[in-house]
């Protein structure tokens, strides 16, 4: 049992905001591990008495852009359009740290305990998959910063700050099941460059982030229930509400399926002029 009201000690919100409020990579994902591994073994009190900052800390480096301003990452294949790719992919982690870290401190005392066990797992998990691609810039000769990097992947936890239901339908639901749409296809085009390497990293992201997506489905479902609504037509309502972006087919519906999320939901609210994914069973 991890804690309790009355026990003394660190509360498990103090902790998660003084991760958020880290900003130097390697020290931020020692710290989400930290926390995660701490609850886990029962020495953080449930106590929510700190709020979560509106922003994380984040490094000087990499300068944030806007999409529209971010430079072309060159040809696929060269040395710097792989160096581009493990760049953009290191960032969607590091951010998916704080995401998760968020999403258990913002509304984890209006949620059961199992809400915050499975969104601290998720915030070890990114932060060892950050690890992984920081390392994989290294053996490349770059780094985390060397670049810049995409400016709004915070927007959608800004936008459903005072919403569990809106942030779970945009985030594990809308912006981590897009990972698994295009996942695949990355990791065969690196292997395919002869990368068995950067495909081994990339398939244990998706086998992570397919458990990630099962997980915001589930709470999100379970919390519809509760409340008497049908889960497909409020995530359809709330996605329509708060994402500003357009639901992009082909969609991998047999990853999507494994975490849980079937084409009741997304179905609807995409565009059909696109073929399935290849690998799509």
């Amino acid at each position: 049992m991890n804690g309790s009201s009355s026990k003394p000690g660190e509360s498990v919100a103090a902790a998660i905001r003084a991760a958020l409020l880290t900003a130097e990579p390697k020290a931020k994902v020692f710290a989400a591990r930290d926390v995660a591994r701490r609850w886990r073994m029962g020495e953080l009190a449930w106590r929510f008495d700190a709020a979560m900052p509106e922003r994380p800390a984040w490094p000087a480096r990499p300068e944030l852009l806007a999409p529209g301003q971010m430079p072309k990452r060159g040809k696929a294949g060269s040395e710097r359009g792989r160096i581009a790719l493990w760049h953009a992919l290191a960032h969607i982690e590091f951010v998916a740290i704080d995401l998760a870290l968020d999403m258990a401190g913002r509304f984890g005392a209006e949620m059961a305990r199992d809400f915050v066990d499975d969104f601290l797992s998720v915030a070890a998990d990114e932060a060892m998959h950050f690890a992984l691609l920081d390392r994989k810039l290294a053996s490349l000769g770059s780094y985390y910063g060397a670049l810049p990097a995409h400016g709004g992947l915070w927007e959608a936890a800004h936008e459903t700050r005072h919403d569990v239901r809106a942030r779970l339908a945009v985030v594990p639901m809308v912006l981590e099941a897009r990972g698994l749409d295009v996942t695949p296809a990355t990791r065969d085009r690196v292997r395919a460059q002869g990368d068995e390497h950067g495909a081994r990293i990339l398939q244990r992201i998706l086998e992570d982030e397919i458990r990630h997506v099962r997980f915001g489905t589930q709470h999100f479902v379970e919390r519809c229930e509760a409340a008497g609504d049908a889960a497909e037509k409020s995530w359809k309502m709330l996605v329509k509400k708060h994402f500003r972006g357009a639901l992009k087919p082909p969609f991998n519906d047999s990853a999507r399926s494994a975490a849980g999320l079937s084409r009741e939901f997304y179905a609807a609210l995409a565009s059909r002029t696109e073929a399935p994914l290849p690998n799509n069973h």
